[in-house]
C-alpha cells in the first residue's frame, strides 16, 4: 500500500488538481510519518499544524469549486531552520535565538507560500549552518534514515532526513559549502544548489559572493524541479538577484543524452582529498554509465591552490558574518562558530588579496572548461556518513584533515565556481549507505542542468545496483 506522504511531490500535486488526492489527507498522511519517525530522526523541529491544516482545507475548497491552486497548491513543505518563518519558531540551531517567533516571513518563504506551499515546519541544522553534520544544542544530533547511528550530513540534514523518511515530499535546503549536495547524497535523495542570484534573499550580509545560495531538497529531480517555482524570484534588495520567470521551471524537457558532451573527475585532479572504498564506488557508476553519452572522458579543470583560496574566503565569510556575535555572546555559542571566526580574525589583508586574486583565476579555469563540455560529474562526498560518536573522519584517502572543510573540498571547490550543482542517488556505497554524484551544469543553466540530471535520473534507475532501498523499519509501523 502506497501511503499519500510517500508519493512524490509531482504525483502528489497531480493528485490534487485532479481531485483525486485531498490536500489534507496529505497533510494528516504527513503528520502520521512524522509521529512515527521524528522521535528517532529528530528532522523536524517545529510545526505550526493549525495553519496548515487550515491552508489545506483552503486548498481543498478551490479544488472542489474548479479553482486553480498555484504550481506548489496543497503541498506540504519544510524549511530549513535559518529562514524566518511568522509564527514558527526559528533558532537557527543556536541557543542564541532559542525562543524567537518571528512575525514576518523572509521573502523567499513569503514566495513560497504565494505558490501555494503549505509551510508545515522547520528543519534542524548545525548553528548558523556550519557544519557538515545536523546537530547543536537547542535540537541535538538529526540522524541517517539508513543508519540511525549515523549522521544525516549537513548543513540541511534536517530537510534531507525528513524528505528521504517520507515526513515531507520536499524541503527548503541552503548551501554555501556543499549544505545541499552533502546530506542529499548521505540521506539518498536530491539537492540543487541554483546558480548564485537565481533565488533572491534579502538577508545577504556579504552584497555579493557565490556563497550561500538557497535550493530544494526533494525524492527525485522532477520534483527539486517543481520546486523552483517557488522559490525563484527576483528582489531588489539581494544584489546579486537577477530577474528569472518562475514558470520556466514548471515542466521538465526531455533531453537526449547521447548528444552530450560529459566530462567526470574523481577528485578534481587530485585537488580534493577523496576516499579509496568512495572512489571505487564512483568509478563503478562512471563504469555502468559508459556509453550513455556523446563522450565521456576523464578531465578536470586546473585549481592550483584551491584549497587554500577557499580556506581563506571562507575564514573572511565567517568573520563577516558571526564576528559580531562571538564578540557579544560567545558564552552561548558553539565552539565551532568561535573557531572559524577566530580564523578569520587571524587573515592579514595580503591573504584576502591573494585568495580574491586566486578566486577570480579558478573561477576563470571553470568557464574555460564548459566551453569545450556539457556537464561535469563528480563524487557527491568524499566519505562514507560517519558515525554521530566519531565525528568528521581524521584522515580521507591517507590526508590528514586539519577540519572538516579538508573533508568537502569535492563540494566546495564547485562552489567557487559558481556554477549550478545537482546531487543525485547513484545506489550504495561499499557499508551499504546511500551513494550520490554532483552533477555540474554551465553558468545560468539551471533548468538545462536539471533536464539532463532527470534524464540520467531515469538511466540510473535502469543500472543494476543503483537503487536505494526502501525505509522498512518506518513503512512496516505506518
Amino acid at each position: 500500500m502506497t501511503f499519500p506522504c510517500d508519493l512524490n511531490a509531482l504525483e502528489a500535486k497531480e493528485l490534487i488538481d485532479s481531485g483525486d488526492l485531498s490536500p489534507v489527507d496529505l497533510l494528516k498522511s504527513c503528520l502520521h510519518r512524522i509521529d512515527i519517525a521524528n522521535e528517532s530522526l529528530n528532522a523536524i523541529t517545529a510545526m505550526d499544524v493549525g495553519r496548515a491544516m487550515r491552508e489545506a482545507e483552503e486548498a481543498e475548497k478551490c479544488v472542489v469549486c474548479g479553482e486553480k491552486l498555484g504550481p506548489l497548491g496543497g503541498l506540504p513543505i519544510g524549511i530549513k531552520d535559518l529562514n524566518i518563518t511568522a509564527g514558527l519558531r526559528t533558532t537557527f540551531g543556536s541557543l542564541l535565538h532559542s525562543d524567537d517567533i518571528p512575525d514576518t516571513d523572509e521573502g523567499l518563504v513569503a514566495r513560497l507560500r504565494d505558490a501555494g506551499a503549505i509551510i508545515l515546519a522547520k528543519t534542524n541544522t548545525p548553528e548558523f549552518g556550519a557544519g557538515s553534520s545536523t546537530t547543536n544544542e537547542v535540537f541535538g544530533p538529526t540522524r541517517n534514515p539508513y543508519d540511525l547511528e549515523r549522521t544525516s550530513g549537513g548543513s540541511s540534514g534536517g530537510s534531507a532526513a525528513a524528505v528521504a523518511a517520507g515526513m515531507l515530499p520536499m524541503a527548503h535546503g541552503s548551501d554555501t559549502f556543499g549544505s545541499l549536495r552533502n546530506p542529499a547524497t548521505w540521506c539518498g535523495v536530491v539537492g540543487f544548489r541554483p546558480t548564485p542570484g537565481l533565488v533572491a534573499r534579502e538577508t545577504r550580509t556579504l552584497p555579493h559572493t557565490h556563497f550561500s545560495v538557497q535550493g530544494p531538497m526533494a525524492r527525485n529531480v522532477r520534483d527539486a524541479t517543481l520546486m523552483m517555482n517557488g522559490l525563484v524570484g527576483f528582489d531588489p534588495r539581494d544584489p546579486m538577484s537577477g530577474f528569472c520567470e518562475p514558470l520556466l521551471f514548471f515542466e521538465t524537457k526531455s533531453v537526449e543524452l547521447s548528444n552530450l558532451n560529459v566530462a567526470w573527475s574523481t577528485d578534481f585532479d587530485g585537488q580534493a582529498p577523496m576516499d579509496v572504498a568512495i572512489a571505487e564506488a564512483f568509478h563503478g557508476v562512471v563504469g555502468l554509465l559508459g556509453g550513455t553519452f556523446g563522450a565521456f572522458e576523464e578531465a578536470s579543470p586546473a585549481l592550483p591552490g584551491v584549497r587554500d583560496v577557499l580556506w581563506t574566503l571562507r575564514c573572511v565569510y565567517y568573520l563577516a558574518n558571526h564576528g559580531d556575535r562571538v564578540r557579544n555572546h560567545a558564552d552561548v555559542l558553539s565552539p565551532n562558530i568561535i573557531a572559524n571566526v577566530e580564523a578569520g580574525r587571524a587573515m592579514g589583508l595580503e591573504d584576502v588579496a591573494r585568495a580574491e586574486r586566486g578566486w577570480a583565476q579558478l573561477y576563470a579555469e571553470f568557464q574555460n572548461f564548459f566551453k569545450g563540455i556539457d556537464l561535469l560529474i563528480v563524487p557527491g562526498n568524499a566519505v562514507s556518513a560517519f558515525r554521530l560518536d566519531e565525528g568528521i573522519p581524521k584522515t580521507v584517502g591517507g590526508c590528514a584533515m586539519e577540519n572538516y572543510v579538508d573533508a568537502s573540498l569535492v563540494r566546495s571547490i564547485l562552489t567557487l565556481s559558481g556554477h549550478p550543482v545537482i546531487a543525485i542517488p547513484a545506489g550504495l556505497d561499499h557499508l551499504g549507505l546511500p551513494f550520490g554524484v554532483q552533477i555540474v551544469g554551465p553558468r545560468h543553466g539551471d533548468k538545462f542542468l536539471l533536464d539532463a540530471a532527470a534524464a540520467l535520473e531515469d538511466k540510473i534507475a535502469t543500472l543494476p545496483g543503483l537503487k536505494n532501498p526502501g525505509l522498512s523499519w518506518i513503512k512496516c509501523t505506518t
